[in-house]
């Protein structure tokens, strides 16, 4: 067995490599489980590691991380692949690969290629359903949103904070969600903006109060909100097409744009590229200028309106 792991979902790789690891020690030991990082390797020594056979054990398992840090090794893998000991499960790790090189085209073609790409918020609720089910517990799909829209979409993180709302019960509610969790600030980035797009000043400062309070420094908010006019002017200029065609071009997730696109029917063309000058007018001034940023974010954020 040859299995090739890759993809930018760290949390969703290393437990496809967790699983694949303890099934075979659970099996094999782990009197034949050896790991290698591509960058200590030394190329000569290969052929001798892949082809090998087991000693004292039924069966090895090889653990390599990222062999593609070194070409020769890279190179020379793409025609040893074949080679491999019949008693051996090759497991390659290569979180990042250039689609266009041959040694991606060889992995795809001759390995168990898995690909664990990160999930937009929709799929990340889903995934809060399917993992709360399977622990006999009980998760809305709608409080599912409400969580990962409060903590964010760090796949980790929600797993740490699925744990704990179990741990106190069974059935998580969003009255639990509120007690025991923390809202991050990706979390509420939407909200200040289509607060302050929405003439509505109170919310605004309270939201903007909010982030201060969780230690969140004006330069973030404002590397926040760029990012968040930026996804606004895409969505604005994308005209009638769906929210998964504009993702897709743009690389962004289905849900941002889709809830971007409410604050866009509000805006004009020429109020967003008003406000993309003027913020980067502000950019510069938070950081040249010994000005007070809490009060200039605050009237900026007030002048979207």
């Amino acid at each position: 067995m040859i299995v090739t792991l890759t993809g930018n979902n760290d949390f969703m790789l290393r437990a496809d490599l967790q699983r694949l690891r303890r099934d075979f020690v659970k099996e094999y030991t782990d009197m034949g489980l050896e790991n290698y990082d591509g960058l200590d390797v030394d190329p000569k020594l290969l052929p001798s590691i892949l082809q090998a056979l087991p000693f004292l054990v039924a069966r090895r398992m090889i653990i390599f991380r990222q062999p593609s840090a070194q070409k020769t090794i890279q190179e020379s893998l793409e025609q040893l692949l074949d080679t491999v000991s019949d008693s051996t499960d090759l497991i390659i790790v290569e979180p990042k690969l250039d689609k266009r090189t041959s040694y991606y085209k060889a992995l795809k073609k001759q390995t168990d290629f898995r690909e664990f790409n990160a999930l937009d918020e929709r799929a990340l609720a889903r995934w809060l359903v399917e993992q709360v089910k399977r622990q006999e517990g009980s998760l809305s799909p709608s409080d599912a949103n409400y969580l990962v829209q409060r903590v964010g979409s760090n796949q980790l993180l929600l797993s740490n904070e699925l744990q704990k709302l179990l741990s106190y019960q069974p059935q998580i509610t969003r009255q639990t969600i509120d007690e025991l969790t923390e809202p991050t600030p990706q979390s509420s980035v939407f909200d200040l903006v289509d607060a302050a797009m929405a003439g509505n000043k109170k919310r605004t400062v309270a939201l903007y109060h909010e982030q201060r309070q969780q230690k969140v420094e004006p330069m973030a908010i404002m590397g926040m909100l760029a990012w968040q006019l930026h996804i606004l002017a895409l969505v604005k200029t994308a005209g009638e097409r769906s929210p998964s065609a504009i993702a897709s071009q743009a690389k962004v997730s289905p849900y941002v744009v889709s809830k971007t696109q409410n604050i866009a029917r509000r805006a004009g063309l020429g109020d967003i590229k008003r406000w993309v000058h003027q913020a980067a007018l502000l950019d510069v001034r938070l950081k040249r200028q010994p000005i007070d940023a809490d009060e200039a974010m605050i009237n900026f954020l007030l002048s979207l309106s």
